[in-house]
């Protein structure tokens, strides 16, 4: 696996259609049209919500056949459908007791090794791990010259988050920023993406030590919650946010810890040779939650 240092004179060009969606963003009102979202994809009027969610299915080719819930307009709203629970048997841990599970369905947008404090965005694009934890210097070198990957989730993903290992919750942070897209554009053509966006970032104890688990919010991103705090954000703030947790809140891999009201990015990080990903894992390709991401070292 190339480390961002080997890999640094080879560029993702943005092309200029890439440049054409992504400028746009830099001049509308993020955070408004996302408060907008989060209203429309909770109106419950029958004849609004069920035409949401078809055209919905049909734009993005939506399998309802995997959903716990089958038919469209069982559900209340459109956010309970985008957060919809799959059929027990369709998403299960297919790893053993040292190996890691993916967290999400979606598709690898970079993965390896952090050079001290760098980390890929794309080929030849790079941010920071202290910009990424909130200029916070001790999560910074406890993760330095660790293991990272991001994973985007695109619109017709599942939207839970699973515990990719066993782990002892202690502390969150909630991070405002900006509400960028993080689609394939955008990854090439915004610096720092990932370190700028609104995130939380949720850190564990684990059997492969330390693991920082961080949803990263995007346009239209409504709201980010979890499982022991519910929904994060919104609110939105203007400070980092942060909670500690002491013996509170043990999560078992495999186990939801959280979901995106509309799609997002989970970066993973862990410690310096605390683990490996697995091989067949690059750029672009596919991935569903509970399939092999890495192993123990």
């Amino acid at each position: 696996m190339n480390s961002p240092l080997t890999q640094k004179n080879q560029v993702a060009k943005a092309s200029v259609i890439d440049y054409l969606k992504t400028w746009p963003l830099f001049l509308l009102p993020k955070h408004f049209l996302s408060s907008l979202i989060h209203r429309f994809m909770r109106i419950k009027q029958p004849e609004v919500k069920n035409l949401q969610i078809s055209q919905f299915i049909k734009l993005f080719n939506v399998n309802m056949s995997e959903a716990r819930q089958e038919n469209s307009t069982d559900f209340i709203d459109f956010n309970h459908f985008f957060t919809r629970e799959l059929k027990a048997d369709v998403r299960i841990d297919n790893t053993s007791k040292d190996e890691l599970c993916c967290p999400v369905d979606g598709a690898v947008s970079e993965l390896g090794t952090i050079a001290d404090k760098q980390l890929i965005q794309a080929k030849g694009h790079y941010f920071n791990l202290n910009d990424l934890l909130a200029g916070d210097d001790i999560l910074t070198d406890t993760f330095r010259d660790g293991k990272f990957a991001t994973i985007y989730l695109s619109p017709r993903d599942y939207h839970r988050i699973h515990m990719p290992i066993d782990g002892q919750l202690t502390q969150m942070l909630h991070v405002p920023g900006d509400l960028f897209g993080v689609n394939k554009a955008s990854v090439k053509t915004i610096p720092r993406l990932f370190a700028r966006n609104e995130r939380v970032i949720s850190l564990f104890d684990t059997p492969a030590g330390p693991m920082a688990l961080i949803q990263v919010g995007a346009i239209f991103v409504s709201s980010i919650e979890t499982v022991w705090q519910g929904v994060v954000t919104p609110p939105r703030r203007k400070l980092v946010q942060s909670w500690q947790y002491e013996n509170e809140h043990k999560l078992s891999k495999a186990q939801e810890m959280g979901r995106f009201n509309m799609g997002s990015t989970v970066v993973l990080l862990f410690a310096k040779d605390a683990i490996e990903w697995d091989p067949q894992l690059h750029a672009e390709k596919p991935v569903q939650m509970g399939q092999l991401l890495g192993k123990i070292t």
